[in-house]
């Protein structure tokens, strides 16, 4: 069974979410009620709901709602990762809040449509470290041109587990290798940092990847992590932009035919077990 470590639910009529105006295909309710079956069907027996970057003020209304969501009878929602303001003076008493929901496993800041330098301000950086021996974990969602800034946070807070979104976020349909194949060498490189092997499929071309397409970045980033080091995300519905669930769990799956069962264990479920304590 998997560990789904990367569920968006997005319902407009509980939360704002002003990105969405951008983004078109996905402009529209993605509820957990659409994503349960499926993702029953696909084998996933937990799942971890990932912040959508609502609008600063709804933050903590989306864990609120997020907590109704988990609360539900046989809920898949096992933990959620919240959206957070390291840059803010308020994110001490933020900090303080969520560490009495234990719903709560980590947080992120989402960095990649961000200013490159965000990361690099005092604050951010001196409110990072207060995640030291709480055991939460903050996500890194970085473009490869960003991989610097992922490598500086983790060597800042060396104490702090830090989980890589998405593979980092290469650009499969272009092809472009570099920076991202050196940023990932080397940002693998430090034990507090965790890849995702999530989203992939979104950044390859929608109408023409295969598991073969994916499998030089998936394989790239597994390798330079090792497999006590990487977890699984389906990054849905951002994934519907390139197949959907089904194929992106049937690539993975065609991705790991090599791989030994302890091995898929480990991606697929108990490093997240592990990780995160559930």
């Amino acid at each position: 069974m998997i560990v789904d470590t990367h569920l968006h639910v997005i319902d407009q009529t509980a939360l704002d979410y002003p990105w969405l105006a951008g983004v078109e295909p996905l402009n529209r309710n993605w509820t957990y009620d659409d994503y349960k079956l499926e993702a029953r069907r696909a084998g996933i027996d937990a799942t971890f709901h990932m912040e959508v970057d609502v609008a600063p003020e709804r933050i903590e209304d989306e864990t609120a709602y997020v907590g109704t969501l988990a609360d539900r009878p046989n809920s898949l929602i096992v933990a959620a990762i919240a959206s957070c303001r390291p840059e803010d003076e308020g994110f001490p008493a933020y900090l303080e809040r969520q560490q009495a929901n234990p719903l709560v496993k980590g947080f992120r800041r989402v960095l990649h449509v961000m200013q490159d330098d965000l990361s690099e301000g005092a604050r951010f950086r001196e409110n990072i470290k207060l995640l030291a021996g709480t055991g939460l974990t903050f996500d890194l969602c970085v473009l490869p041109r960003q991989l610097d800034k992922a490598i500086a946070l983790a060597d800042l807070a060396p104490d702090v587990t830090f989980i890589l979104d998405h593979c980092g976020v290469p650009d499969i349909a272009g092809d472009a290798r570099q920076p991202w194949q050196d940023g990932i060498a080397e940002l693998a490189k430090r034990p507090n940092v965790v890849a995702k092997v999530s989203g992939v499929v979104a950044y390859a071309d929608a109408e023409t990847w295969i598991a073969d397409t994916l499998r030089p970045w998936v394989e790239h980033t597994i390798k330079s992590f090792g497999w006590d080091r990487v977890v699984w995300g389906s990054d849905w519905p951002v994934c519907t932009l390139g197949g959907g669930l089904m194929a992106w769990v049937a690539a993975t799956h065609a991705l790991l035919e090599g791989a030994s069962e302890d091995e898929r264990r480990k991606l697929l479920s108990e490093n997240a077990r592990r990780i995160w304590s559930l």
